[in-house]
């Protein structure tokens, strides 16, 4: 599988407006796009984004343990943004990483928990993620498009209401890699043809959902 960057992490939340707001005042986001069922927000729609699902009900953290966002200088941020990781709302917390960066606010890296973090982490190479080193955390960790999908010790259980929707890295062709995902086995669970979009999702391990997101030529979000 060719992947090519982290696209955006997914999640369910229950109030999608005032996590959204958190991140537009105090980080500088901006609202992509919003619809009856999402609200996308980032600082590049080309870059790393975040999607909020609307969701009812609390929702457990299950395999989320952060999500991290690249800055080219953490000191512009007020105090309380740079004691790694913020909580931002409903389990979802955010920590600010400094390093040269092509776009601020774009997607550093994902912390899931796992049971067996090297196991889970060798897994993702079957995905098409790279090895990587291990960075700061000291945890195992692979590579896509020089972001990262990092595995900290812990249980990620299988929550009924999980805070975790899907992981997304993006993909040329969504087509080519669903037939390709169907050759390697791969659980399949669902692919869909939106307006802007095309995407296959499968199952990666410990039942954390990846899409594989093709970008059609009509993109025009900002």
């Amino acid at each position: 599988m060719d992947l090519k960057t982290l696209d955006h992490v997914a999640l369910w939340v229950a109030d999608r407006d005032a996590i959204a707001d958190v991140l537009l005042k105090k980080l500088g986001m901006h609202v992509i796009d919003r619809t009856d069922a999402f609200t996308l927000v980032g600082a590049d729609a080309r870059r790393g984004k975040l999607t909020l699902f609307a969701a009812e009900g609390q929702r457990e953290v299950g395999a989320l343990a952060h999500v991290a966002l690249r800055v080219s200088d953490v000191e512009r941020f007020e105090p309380e943004l740079r004691e790694a990781p913020f909580d931002v709302g409903e389990g979802l917390r955010v920590e600010l990483v400094q390093a040269p960066t092509e776009s601020e606010l774009d997607l550093d890296h994902v912390a899931l928990y796992s049971a067996d973090a090297a196991g889970t982490a060798e897994a993702y190479l079957t995905f098409g993620f790279e090895a990587a080193e291990p960075g700061p955390s000291d945890v195992p960790r692979v590579e896509v498009g020089g972001a990262y999908v990092e595995f900290h010790a812990g249980e990620p259980g299988d929550p009924e209401r999980p805070l975790l929707n899907h992981l997304a890295v993006l993909v040329d062709s969504a087509e080519e890699h669903l037939a390709e995902a169907e050759e390697l086995g791969l659980e399949v669970a669902d692919f869909v043809d939106a307006a802007n979009t095309r995407a296959v999702f499968i199952w990666g391990p410990e039942r954390v959902k990846i899409e594989l997101v093709e970008h059609k030529p009509s993109f025009s979000l900002v």
